[in-house]
This record gives C-alpha cells, sequence and structure tokens, in this order.
C-alpha cells in the first residue's frame, strides 16, 4: 500500500481541504415547520421509525421552547401543520395535538448541551438488532467514520422515561456523546443543525446493518486506518449533512408534496 495513505502522518478532510463553490439546494424557501416535518418523512422513508414510535426535537437559536410532533402521527403521514411546540418543560404552547410523556429525553438534553440543537430518537430495526446483544456497530466504512469518537451505548434499560427525573438521569449517562444506544431501546442522536442531526440518524443504521451482514458473513474486517479516520469524518460530516438534507427534501417533495401543508 502506498505509503501516503496506509500511515505517518494524521491527513485533514472537510472543508479545510476543498470546498464546493455552490451546491444544489432545496429549489425553494421552507419554514421551519415544514423543514422538519421533511425530516420526520426523510427518516421514516428510510427505514429509520417504528410505527408511531420517536420523536425529533429541533430548538432553534434565539428559541427556549422546541419544535416537536405530536403524539399518535405517524412520521410517515406528518405534514408541517402537525408540528407542536414545547416549552422548556415540555408543556405544549403551540399545536393541535399532545406530545409523548418521553419529551424529557430531549428537553434535558437541550437545557444541558448547547450543541444539541436537535435531538432524534427512534428506534431503527438493525440498530436494535445491535441493541438487544448489547454492541456497538463496527466502523469499517468511510461513512462509519462520521461516529468516531461520538458513540455510547448504555447498557441500564430503566423502561419508559417519562419524568423530568428520568430524563435527567438519562441526559447524566449520556453526557457528551452524540449517538447514544440504548440496550433494549434505541437510538439518541444529537446534532448541531437539522441537517447535521437527520443526516447522522440517516447514516447510523445502515452502519448497524453493515455490522449484522459482517456477522452473518463471518469474515475478518479490515481496520480503517488510525491516520485516516478524523479527516474523513470532517468530510463526510462538512461536505455531507447539508447536501445529503437537500437532495432528500427535493425527492420528497416531488413525491409527497403534501408535507408542506
Amino acid at each position: 500500500m502506498d505509503e501516503r495513505l496506509s500511515g505517518g502522518t494524521e491527513r485533514t478532510g472537510g472543508r479545510a481541504v476543498w470546498s464546493p463553490r455552490l451546491v444544489p439546494g432545496i429549489g425553494r424557501e421552507l419554514s421551519d415547520q415544514q423543514k422538519l416535518a421533511c425530516a420526520f418523512r426523510v427518516l421514516a422513508r428510510d427505514g429509520f421509525a417504528e410505527n408511531i414510535s420517536g420523536h425529533i426535537t429541533w430548538q432553534r437559536a434565539g428559541h427556549d421552547g422546541m419544535l416537536v410532533n405530536p403524539w399518535g402521527l405517524w412520521w410517515r403521514e406528518l405534514r408541517a401543520s402537525d408540528i407542536c411546540t414545547v416549552a422548556p418543560d415540555g408543556q405544549v404552547v403551540a399545536g393541535l395535538w399532545d406530545v409523548t410523556p418521553a419529551i424529557h429525553i430531549h428537553t434535558e438534553l437541550h437545557r444541558r448541551r448547547p450543541d444539541a440543537r436537535v435531538v432524534i430518537h427512534n428506534h431503527p430495526y438493525y440498530l436494535c438488532l445491535l441493541a438487544a446483544v448489547g454492541r456497538l456497530p463496527e466502523l469499517v466504512h468511510q461513512s462509519g467514520t462520521a461516529f468516531v469518537d461520538d458513540l455510547l451505548f448504555v447498557s441500564e434499560y430503566d423502561g419508559e422515561v417519562d419524568s423530568p427525573e428520568l430524563g435527567e438521569a438519562l441526559a447524566t449517562q449520556i453526557g457528551n456523546a452524540s449517538v447514544v444506544i440504548l440496550a433494549n431501546h434505541g437510538v439518541i442522536v444529537t446534532g448541531p443543525t437539522l441537517e447535521e442531526a437527520t443526516f447522522r440518524a440517516a447514516t447510523i443504521d445502515r452502519a448497524c446493518r453493515m455490522t449484522y451482514d459482517l456477522l452473518l458473513l463471518g469474515e475478518k474486517t479490515l481496520p480503517i486506518p488510525p491516520t485516516v479516520v478524523r479527516g474523513m469524518k470532517a468530510s463526510i460530516l462538512e461536505r455531507g449533512s447539508e447536501v445529503f438534507f437537500a437532495g432528500a427534501v427535493r425527492q420528497l417533495i416531488r413525491d409527497e408534496p403534501d408535507v408542506l401543508d
């Protein structure tokens, strides 16, 4: 193998190496409620959602409250007009519907973590397979480098998080991790922007599915050289998050324009 690629100095990545002059956008201006509704449907189309389970909160800059999905609607059917607003204590202040008592998973993370403007929780299938056996995914593909230094496994299963106290206890266990697999449960993904959090959520179950298939394959995996992983992570997140979101939303609006209603 070329020595420039296999060892030595850690390689830089991301926008520090290359930044595009212009990237394709969504093609129209969207309200925050429309963008969030699109995020729900994008992830549902990708298999991230489980029936009526799961929630995404978005605490926008300059706002104390959070945008969130209502209880009882599937992610695949959410429209912009369905999005609710909750106060920092989880009480609904705008919207037609109630929200889940598991909102307390989110409120404490938002309170503690300035970087966690978006919190995504659901139960994607392949991730839940690994959660049931106490495994983190193997990061053996370049897209998996998006999770280097960010993954955490919480082994205690305490049932539903339905109170501020339980939300606080879980947030303490999570600490500064941005992708947390919960034993016998699901995943929590946090991010500084809706675009990055959605991109990470769309990528983590793929990493888990790859790990599952590798276990079936029974072959030894090739490690990614440590001099490469952080530069690759920067490239994937810094260049990939916004263009992933824009492309996914363009396709969604073409196929399901009612998401913007």
